[in-house]
């Protein structure tokens, strides 16, 4: 075949194939076709093949008509990946943005410092300490379970060196290889971090917060875990604070040994899941919180503002540098009313009476009848409750709870007692008032009273004779308030309805509002409570035994020394409270926290002036005569609340010095101690002869 007839035939090709690429023409040769036995392909080049005879050729054309469902198919994977972008990056947005951005930065808290609780003469009475604590972030700690195991290992090891620590054979210890680490699994802190991990799912918004694992950490041991820290992925040694309460000799003997302080101040310790979500956002899992007392119920002041710190970390939450920083608000200083040596003293003398008559519960309560403020309040037995701020252990905490005597319970405030014949005074009060009797109505007293098959005895045999308001207070004669009370005969006594009245009028069955937690309101008994609780109607019987105070009527030995100072100073019942003033962390005044008036000129100064001589009564020649030796003048009232079939009566005593002028008001209960003329009264006087003799 000549080169001439070749290229002829090329061309052919060519022309075909650009007019019709895809036809076949007869009398035409194509791409890839035989012809004249040369193959031709791609026009570039020629093969010569043998003649084997006609073929058949068969070729391949594409269908249209499945264009359609590669399209849809195509449509589908474009809508989902579009619906899907949006949910990331419209509806998911902030969550992501949270997550990514958490893996570049951490927000650290920057702890303040907890206000310092001052008595009234600025003496100390708690001061903050270092607290290491150690906590994880779930999400920083490694993935590999065996790895993360060996993790928690190292960690175990150095926490649970408790006896004879000695860092250099920790640092031993904890350089062991990973296989003689994986044996090692007998460590509490080993199993109590896998159960905290338990919790925690990883990836979650929980595995980004810090998960609290052990504080009150020694000082060595938290040196050894700073070392530590950058090959521990995940794990963190922060400084917080922890309160230590001068009440045990550590601020010197100016106040060693005033434990009553306890159930006063309280106490901080570790935020639960329960505050915490109450507390919302100002707290975090590994912050300390008050639990109880004035730390509790104030601290929103002493807590402060915390500061935050941002801080760029590495892949493994190892800090890179610090990006900004608010500084921390320090928390506000308290300036109590509390008078600590008169606290002490008060509690010194608590314990010898109580210690002479082999008794163990008592409640002493004084306050400034001038302004409401509280001088001293002692609940015996107590508590140290520096056993509690540095983490008491749960068989400590049982002993506390089983204890009879149950001195975790701050009986001055919270304990519910009758109230003997210390609500004589307001009753008495409450028949001038109301001119039930006049201070010149009397009343023959032969031993009591008898209606029908039941006789409400006098506690004295053969009676007192004629009385009159001023003696009946004096001398506690029951008979006079049976009268008053319930009536007698022809005479009519304030009945049901004036008792709880001028019960209410004087803070009975009310909280007082004093600036601590767990206040009882006590109990004033009505006709329709008792219809309702017993099915029972009320009876005369039960008119008498409240106007003696006995019967179902309650209250704490707060309350009644809140309205004793309203009789000392001569009607006006003011809101008890401890704190005074509010300090800046200089100590400069930022708020004084005002007296606040419950009420008054309820009842007429001359009524009130009446009820006062008989008091003065008692300590003159009545059942407070112990009081007569006094360097100033007194007032008061015994009683005796009889509570047990089985056991002793309570004993009571209130009263107020000085008589003209009162700058204390005193409340005085002894559980079981029989009395109040023979032990209550005594513990009054030692504690008015030390104020008046000694510190004035």
């Amino acid at each position: 075949m000549s080169s001439n007839n070749t290229k002829k035939r090329l061309l052919e090709a060519l022309q075909d194939r650009i007019s019709d690429p895809f036809a076949i023409k007869e009398g035409r040769f194509k791409y890839g076709q035989l012809k004249d036995s040369v193959y031709y392909s791609d026009w570039t080049e020629q093969s010569f093949l043998s003649d084997s005879g006609n073929k058949e050729i068969v070729t391949r054309s594409f269908n249209f008509k499945k264009l359609k469902y590669f399209a849809f198919i195509g449509i589908m994977v474009l809508l989902i990946l579009f619906v899907r972008t949006v949910w990331l990056q419209i509806v998911k947005n902030n969550y992501y943005y949270l997550l990514s951005e958490d893996n570049r930065l951490r927000a650290e808290i920057i702890e303040p410092k907890r206000g310092i609780i001052y008595d009234k003469d600025m003496k100390p009475l708690v001061r903050n300490k270092a607290n290491f604590v150690l906590y994880l972030r779930p999400i920083d700690l490694p993935r590999d379970e065996l790895t993360r195991d060996n993790l928690i290992r190292e960690i175990s090891v150095v926490l649970d060196e408790d006896k004879g620590f000695n860092s250099s054979s920790v640092v031993a210890e904890t350089t062991t290889s990973s296989r003689e680490l994986s044996v090692i699994s007998d460590n509490p802190s080993f199993y109590k971090i896998k159960d905290l991990l338990s919790t925690v799912k990883i990836g979650s918004l929980e595995s980004y917060q810090p998960l609290f694992v052990q504080d009150n950490i020694v000082y060595e041991k938290a040196m050894l875990i700073s070392l530590k820290l950058s090959s521990w992925p995940g794990v963190f040694l922060t400084n917080k604070i922890r309160r230590e309460y001068l009440t045990s000799g550590l601020n010197g003997p100016e106040i060693s040994g005033v434990s009553s302080l306890s159930p006063i101040l309280g106490y901080t310790g570790k935020i639960n899941d329960k505050e915490l979500k109450n507390l919302g956002k100002k707290y975090s899992m590994i912050d300390y919180i008050g639990k109880a007392g004035i730390e509790y119920f104030w601290e929103d002041k002493l807590k402060g503002e915390s500061g935050r710190k941002n801080i760029e970390v590495d892949a493994l939450g190892r800090r890179k540098k610090i990006i900004n920083e608010v500084p921390a608000k320090d928390g506000a200083n308290l300036l109590l009313s509390l008078d600590i040596e008169l606290q002490k003293k008060t509690e010194e003398v608590a314990k010898i009476y109580l210690e002479k008559g082999k008794l163990k519960r008592a409640s002493i309560v004084i306050i400034n009848p001038s302004n409401g403020a509280v001088l001293a309040l002692v609940s015996l037995p107590t508590y140290d409750n520096n056993a509690f701020a540095m983490g008491i252990s749960q068989n400590d905490y049982d002993k506390f709870l089983n204890d009879p005597d149950k001195p975790l319970f701050n009986r001055s405030i919270s304990g519910e007692f009758p109230s003997g014949s210390t609500i004589k005074p307001i009753f008495a009060a409450g028949a001038l008032e109301e001119g039930v009797i006049n201070e010149n109505t009397s009343f023959l007293s032969t031993g009591g009273l008898r209606i029908g098959e039941w006789f409400f005895p006098d506690w004295k045999a053969g009676g007192h004779g004629t009385t009159n308001v001023r003696s009946a207070i004096a001398f506690s004669v029951n008979t006079f308030f049976y009268y008053i009370g319930g009536g007698y005969g022809d005479f009519k006594g304030l009945g049901l309805t004036g008792l709880v009245k001028y019960s209410k009028l004087f803070g009975l069955g009310d909280l007082t509002g004093i600036d601590l937690n767990g206040e009882a309101a006590g109990f004033v008994p009505t006709s329709a409570w008792k219809e309702t609780t017993k099915n029972e109607p009320w009876y005369i019987g039960d008119t008498y035994h409240f106007a003696i105070g006995q019967g179902d009527v309650l209250v704490t030995p707060l309350q009644v020394a809140n309205y004793t100072a309203a009789l000392a100073n001569g009607g006006i019942l003011y809101q008890p409270h401890l704190v005074s003033k509010i300090l800046d962390s200089n100590n400069q005044v930022v708020q004084e926290i005002l007296p606040k008036v419950i009420r008054k000129d309820f009842i007429s100064a001359q009524n009130m002036n009446i009820v006062r001589e008989g008091m003065r009564q008692t300590v003159v020649s009545g059942s407070g005569r112990y009081l007569n030796s006094l360097p100033v003048s007194a007032a008061g009232k015994t009683g005796t609340a009889q509570w047990s079939s089985k056991k002793a009566n309570h004993a009571w005593f209130i009263g107020f010095a000085p008589y003209e002028n009162p700058e204390l008001a005193i409340t005085v209960l002894v559980e079981e101690g029989v009395e109040g003329s023979t032990i209550a009264v005594p513990i009054a006087y030692d504690i008015f002869n030390w104020y008046f003799s000694n510190k004035k």
